[in-house]
């Protein structure tokens, strides 16, 4: 991206509201001086220390890695701490991510996330034999491109699917982490029904906007969503393998029931 050039300030405009209180919410307009290399998050936390200590935002390591400063930037879902100033102008709108709860100002209440974490079924690695566990690389690096999610949970507020049906859809967030696991060459669990019946996979409609906003640009849709979709049409609505599938469930039984024995 083109960097912009701006002036010596830039006018920062900081979403406040506090839900305990009665007064609505507002933005509250600050003069930031401006440095080489300044993110958005150097720019919160010159207001903070220098102009207005009560706004309340939330970050930990400023290196893109914990994904704590999840904002909305010019109405557009990013880390602050990745954001140049100079890719952005001279006026700049900082509000909390829309999808979830407000705690206050910047902070957004994200603990959904990992109460939907919990129904994700776990890894369940396949009985042990007597021979070696083979695992080749390309199957490792299928399942490791959604390890490198940091859980901004980006992706989760700019799904319109989420913003609108919160309560149905578990969001790409939660795809991806089941995703890891039903790719992984060891895993014997299938998620993909349970994704579609309880985590109303269904409803995505794959515009793609999760994968465009995602700071670690795994391809969500590409390699999580719809492979997750084709999954659970063809275990649902293939007669074929829906047959197979009865037949081998006895055996995968078996083979579970003998490896907790040998255990």
């Amino acid at each position: 991206m083109k960097s912009i050039t701006i002036d010596k300030t830039v006018k920062l405009r900081v979403f406040r509201k506090d839900p305990k209180k009665a007064a609505g919410e507002r933005y509250d307009e600050f003069d930031v001086p401006v440095e080489e290399g300044m993110s958005v998050l150097d720019a919160v936390n010159y207001a903070v220390e220098n102009l207005d200590s009560t706004i309340a935002v939330r970050w930990n390591c400023k290196a893109a890695r914990c994904g704590s400063c999840a904002a909305e930037i010019n109405s557009l879902p990013r880390l602050m701490c990745k954001t140049r100033i100079s890719d952005l102008g001279n006026v700049i709108t900082v509000g909390p991510m829309r999808a979830f709860p407000l705690v206050r100002d910047l902070v957004a209440d994200v603990s959904s996330n990992f109460k939907i974490d919990r129904n994700i079924p776990e890894f369940r690695p396949r009985a042990a034999g007597k021979e070696p566990w083979i695992m080749y690389d390309a199957d490792v690096s299928r399942s490791h491109e959604f390890r490198l999610c940091i859980e901004c949970f980006l992706c989760q507020d700019v799904c319109h699917v989420v913003r609108d049906h919160n309560a149905k859809y578990f969001g790409p967030r939660h795809i991806v982490k089941a995703a890891s696991l039903d790719m992984h060459p060891l895993d014997s669990a299938d998620r993909s029904v349970m994704l579609t019946k309880q985590g109303g996979l269904g409803l995505c409609n794959v515009t793609k906007c999760c994968q465009e906003v995602c700071p670690e640009h795994i391809s969500i849709t590409d390699n999580a969503i719809i492979p997750e979709k084709e999954r659970a049409a063809d275990k649902m609505y293939d007669p074929v393998l829906m047959l197979l599938d009865r037949l081998k469930k006895p055996n995968v039984e078996k083979d579970e029931k003998d490896g907790h024995e040998h255990q």
